[in-house]
């Protein structure tokens, strides 16, 4: 079988063919990493250069690893038995299997998914009354994958105060219960495979003569204990191929180090460091974008995509009058990208948020046209939109039995499996409803939310209905414990601005005019619940967040919500090399593009329930003119960051070096309420001292100069 070597360019082919040294390959988007990897380890075995039984190959997902093994496969005489590769917890799993004894396990132990531990955790904190107000199961969850992602034991953790010492003390019992189950976590795989060889000197010697040849595939998204892992294996001289982009590192919410590449090229010595930046995917202008945008970032290893495909077309930039405007001009894009011959299953929508999928989805579906949301669930099928439907159901029918299952007890309020049998027996006897049956149960106190908002909501537009009931379910603030709870958060107040835009027009095509608001809008919800997602394989357009995009590529790309406080996000910018992770992500984003990109941004959005008027994202000032394409009609390349209040709705972009400069506490871009005009935005700001002033955007009150002394403002 031949390697086909003549194919490779000339970084690629030096890379394959590298002699025993440690190397690091700087791989950059559709630079065709996995060929690189691929052909290197086959290179090695038909070369007799090692055996298949001396290879070590890691990789993030099990798809990736099936894909490799394929390809490698595909290239040998003989399937290449022996041969170690997979995902960190794969291979951690294998050798906790081979080793069950040394690592004080059972042979069969047994594997618990995040719902298992999730279980487990539940029945242990009953066991110990761990108050779950205090102390949220999914808290406890996270707490202890986080630590142990660290390598941290309970021992070991740093106790500040009485709630790390609570949940230090937890996460002790945890361990001992699972260790009396014989069932592991999976974020124990890798530290129980780490403990084992770090302190058996003699498996340790016997993993690192085995492996002469370490190859790891998107070593950007390593965390620090697996990067610590990978290093155990070298005692005995093995040689390491790693291969990533440091430009792609967008998982530090996971636990990922970008920093990991850097350490491991001094730790090493490394001698060589390859970089593929022959890009098989976009276009040049698309690659030029990238290569600007990224350039704004420090400290990085540094490279230059570029192709031999040619310049294609112009980025296009579309300023909208506001988010619903943004999702129409959208869909008319790809509806006119269909009849030029582009299918819409090869077009994908890009969002920094989840919730900004919710006006997309109902563009689409008012319009007909078949989308698929990826790596996710449509708006109104969420759960946390489901819970927050459900309470409001009961609200407009508190007969609703199965909208009592599903939030009696969400969030938790002790009121467990066996109680929601007593009152299903007692209602059945009764021929009432769960909820006229919860007066005296455990149930009762929940009978009394559902009644008292009720008793709250009579009369209040729909808006207020529905921001009343979320605020007071207690869902936000159940949300706010989880790890990754912000977006489900984003969600349930993107549930308040559907509920803002719900038309009348809406309320009487839908449920009639007889229909009370709150009924037409639970109704609404439930249409757009329904089968409207096109199935899998179906022609459909691709709608997703940025993360989920990593490692799609598509003909045309559409990047919405380019806004300052939305991408990059407003949290980016307070914490430590945030913004730089939000600058990838965009680099990401456009480098999903093959021939067209589209960027978009709204002059207002419904964001957290108030309509925000927005500054264009910074990043839009980052790309070179010369590339971009602007569509909004007004546009000229000379007023594209010119002041222009011709529209009272109208901002500017600022230039970084402004953006970031404070008058007065102040800063440029930033969200701003005031007690006569209401929401804003400081689009300018002169001055210092008591001569500071800033000039506000008020929206429909119009743009004001106003002296920070005297000005009655607050951050929004």
């Amino acid at each position: 079988m031949s390697l086909h070597l003549e194919h490779l360019n000339p970084e690629q082919l030096a890379a394959v063919t590298l002699p025993d040294e440690h190397a690091l390959i700087l791989a950059g988007a559709g630079s065709g990493k996995t060929r690189v990897l691929t052909t290197r380890i086959a290179w090695l075995i038909k070369g007799g250069r090692t055996t298949p039984a001396r290879l070590l190959a890691v990789t993030f997902t099990n798809k990736a690893a099936r894909e490799m093994l394929t390809r490698i496969t595909a290239m040998l005489p003989a399937n290449p038995r022996g041969m170690w590769i997979g995902t960190f917890h794969g291979l951690c799993n294998r050798m906790l299997r081979a080793h069950h004894r040394e690592a004080g396990l059972p042979a069969a132990f047994q594997i618990l998914d995040s719902q298992d531990q999730l279980a487990l955790v539940k029945r242990l904190a009953k066991s110990l009354n761990m108050d779950e107000e205090r102390f949220a199961p999914r808290e406890l969850s996270w707490f202890i994958n986080a630590n142990k992602e660290e390598g941290v034991r309970a021992r070991d953790v740093s106790v500040t105060d009485e709630n790390t010492r609570r949940m230090a003390d937890f996460y002790a019992a945890y361990d001992e219960q699972c260790q009396r189950e014989g069932v592991v976590d999976f974020p124990e795989l890798l530290v129980r495979s780490y403990e084992l060889l770090k302190r058996n000197e003699i498996l340790r010697e016997h993993y690192a003569q085995r492996f002469q040849h370490i190859l790891v595939d998107e070593f950007q998204d390593t965390n620090r204990l697996q990067y610590r892992w990978l290093k155990l294996f070298g005692v005995s001289g093995a040689r390491y191929f790693c291969v990533g982009d440091d430009d792609q590192s967008i998982y530090t919410f996971r636990g990922a180090h970008v920093g990991n590449m850097a350490d491991f090229e001094r730790e090493f010595k490394v001698g060589t460091v390859i970089r593929l930046e022959q890009n098989y995917r976009s276009h040049g202008n698309i690659l030029d974008a990238a290569n600007a945008l990224i350039a704004n970032n420090r400290n990085r290893l540094g490279k230059n995509l570029w192709t031999a495909a040619g310049k294609g077309e112009p980025v296009r930039v579309f300023e909208a009058e506001s988010d619903t405007d943004e999702a129409r001009w959208i869909v008319d894009e790809a509806q006119a990208l269909v009849r030029d011959g582009t299918s819409l299953s090869q077009m994908a929508v890009l969002y920094r948020s989840n919730a900004q999928s919710r006006v997309l989805e109902h563009t689409l579906f008012s319009r007909g046209v078949s989308y698929r949301v990826y790596g996710g669930l449509r708006f109104f099928e969420r759960a946390e939109i489901k819970h927050a439907l459900a309470y409001l159901r009961l609200v407009a029918m508190p007969d609703d039995d199965n909208a009592f299952l599903r939030v009696a007890n969400f969030p938790p309020r002790g009121i467990g499996a066996r109680s929601i049998e007593q009152l299903q027996d007692a209602a059945r006897q009764a021929g009432s409803s769960l909820l006229a049956a919860a007066a005296g149960s455990k149930a009762a106190a929940f009978r009394t939310l559902i009644e008292t908002l009720r008793q709250e909501t009579q009369g209040l537009p729909l808006k207020e209905v529905v921001e009343h009931v979320v605020a007071r379910s207690g869902l936000i603030e159940h949300y706010k414990t989880e790890r990754e709870g912000a977006d489900r958060v984003s969600n349930l107040e993107e549930l308040v601005n559907a509920a803002a835009t719900f038309s009348d027009e809406e309320r009487e095509v839908e449920s009639g005019e007889a229909a009370d608001p709150l009924t037409a809008f639970l109704t609404h919800a439930a249409l757009e619940a329904g089968e409207h997602q096109a199935g899998e394989g179906a022609d459909a357009l691709q709608m997703m967040s940025v993360h989920s995009a990593k490692g799609l590529e598509f003909d045309a790309v559409f990047i919405s919500g380019m806004e300052e406080g939305l991408f990059p996000h407003e949290q980016s910018v307070s914490e430590r090399d945030g913004l730089e992770e939000e600058r990838r992500l965009a680099y990401v984003a456009i480098t999903r593009a093959r021939q067209r990109l589209y960027l978009s941004h709204a002059q207002t959005r419904m964001l957290h329930g108030q309509t925000r008027y927005n500054v264009p994202s910074r990043f839009l000032e980052e790309l070179p003119q010369s590339l971009l394409k602007w569509l909004t009609p007004r546009f000229s390349r000379q007023k594209a960051f010119a002041p222009d209040f011709s529209r009272q709705t109208r901002t500017t972009i600022p230039s970084r070096s402004t953006m970031n400069r404070e008058v007065g506490g102040f800063r440029i871009g930033q969200n701003v309420v005031h007690a006569k005009f209401g929401s804003g935005v400081i689009i300018d700001a002169e001055g210092q001292g008591g001569d500071a002033r800033v000039q506000v955007n008020f929206g429909s009150h119009g743009v004001k100069w106003l002296a920070v002394s005297m000005a009655k403002l607050q951050a929004a």
